[in-house]
């Protein structure tokens, strides 16, 4: 039997945007980017399941450079191997796309990812499902806890007022783990000074090639088409405007029946039905 592979699939956070406290001026420093809220807390149930089933944990990104300090800060805190992804990532599908391929092509199929919940802001969330569609696997979202039982996994959802359900998820799953549902261990000074030394593996994904069978050819804004009316009938502009408002046309008056037996109610029905030609007589 091979070894079980847990991937933890973290999100690299927004860049850093420092201020000079004197003149004011605002710079991006990508450098400063750390992992998203949620990353911390998927690889720390990355870890931990990678213990419990006797396999390895790997920590996987998709972003360029500027994430190399976010994956050697999983290397410190215990990661046997991390993965840094160049590929496109604009969407939920695009990002699960490459991480499939790079996680295939560099590790194999992963028997467990873990990505971070994030909140609402910070994307779609989408990426979990495509990769899970992607991989064939079970998928679980909004968890609170993690950890192996037997087989498979057992986890906890937090639901609408203050409500939780237990779920058993089957491998391979990938799983989305909230901020606030673990505490994230701290790496040792030593592992912090190795890992600050470690080289980065990098695989890149190259976009699929477009269709040639499909190409935009205009982009105009969405007009319906016309409805073709009759015009009104009338020999003078007010035989025209009350054909238009239909104020001489007759009408039913409305009533309230009130029924005493469903038989009843069912024959006001099928009458008024019959009467305005919905039912053919006699049925």
């Amino acid at each position: 039997m091979s070894e079980v592979l847990v991937a933890a699939a973290i999100r690299h956070g927004d860049p850093g945007v420092p201020v000079d406290p004197l003149t004011g001026a605002v710079r991006e420093d990508r450098r400063t980017g750390r992992a998203s809220d949620a990353g911390p807390a998927a690889l720390e149930h990355a870890l931990r399941l990678a213990d419990a089933l006797g396999g390895r944990c790997v920590a996987v990104t998709v972003a360029g450079a500027e994430a190399d300090g976010m994956l050697r800060e999983a290397l410190a805190a215990g990661a046997h191997e991390v993965l840094r992804v160049e590929g496109p990532d604009h969407d939920g599908a695009a990002t699960a796309r490459t991480l499939h391929r790079a996680l295939l092509e560099r590790h194999g199929p992963p028997d467990v990812v873990v990505c971070g919940d994030e909140p609402a802001g910070h994307g779609t969330g989408a990426t979990p499902a495509f990769l899970a569609a992607r991989l064939g696997a079970a998928q679980a979202l909004g968890l609170l806890e993690l950890r192996v039982a037997g087989d498979a996994l057992h986890a906890v959802r937090r639901l609408d007022a203050g409500r939780c359900e237990r779920l058993r998820v089957p491998l391979p799953a990938v799983c989305s783990v909230r901020a606030d549902g673990v505490r994230p261990r701290r790496a040792p000074l030593p592992a912090v000074l190795t890992a600050s030394r470690a080289a980065i593996p990098v695989v890149t994904v190259a976009p699929p090639a477009s269709p040639d069978t499909v190409r935009t050819v205009a982009v105009r804004p969405y007009r319906p088409r016309p409805k073709v009316l009759p015009g009104p009938s009338g020999d003078t502009a007010r035989d025209r405007m009350l054909a238009l408002t239909g104020t001489f046309v007759p009408r039913t008056p409305p009533r309230v029946v009130t029924a005493t037996e469903p038989a009843h109610a069912v024959e006001e029905l099928l009458g008024f039905l019959r009467a305005h030609g919905y039912l053919e007589q006699g049925r």
